[in-house]
């Protein structure tokens, strides 16, 4: 469940959703309340047994609007009170490191990144849930992408696919 980094992920590698029989649910460009509206219909309507959210990024970018932080995480939060009331286990992950926005050149998104992340892992580990950590494998020492993971500054292309690969592949065998 996410945005154009989850979406773009069956387009750069899609044996890994088709040998493993994962839906993708990622739609470009959407935040945490266009997400939430349709989790319903994506997620729980669909009998998923777990869900991997990876959230964030295009509400700091602003896509919708201004929003805090706060709302963001009470967003993803939303989505896992509703996958945990029909029973479908939620794997939260990091959003991505980013340090500029192609499409909204006047935010810096840096210091918003570190600060949501920490609070959806404080949200994770309070509720018992499992968190992706991908941040801290693709962050530059400019709190960016690392250049040869994306395609631009805040989207992955194949080898930064292969590396959420490796850490979300880990976390699901267990």
């Amino acid at each position: 469940m996410g945005n154009s980094i989850t979406e773009d992920w069956s387009n750069f590698d899609p044996d890994f959703f088709n040998e493993n029989q994962y839906i993708n649910r990622g739609i470009g460009g959407q935040t945490t309340p266009q997400m939430l509206l349709r989790f319903r219909q994506d997620v729980v309507d669909i009998k998923a047994n777990t869900v991997v959210i990876l959230a964030g990024i295009n509400d700091i970018a602003e896509n919708t609007g201004p929003i805090t932080l706060n709302q963001i995480l009470g967003n993803i939060i939303s989505m896992c009170e509703l996958a945990g009331q029909n029973n479908i286990r939620v794997i939260l992950c990091s959003v991505l490191p980013a340090n500029n926005f192609p499409w909204q050149p006047k935010i810096n998104p840096t210091q918003k990144v570190n600060e949501l992340n920490k609070m959806i892992l404080e949200y994770a580990n309070s509720k018992s849930i499992t968190y992706v950590d991908y941040y801290s494998k693709m962050v530059d020492e400019q709190q960016g992408l690392i250049p040869s993971y994306g395609y631009d500054p805040v989207h992955p292309n194949l080898e930064g696919y292969v590396v959420m690969k490796h850490i979300l592949s880990e976390v699901l065998k267990k």
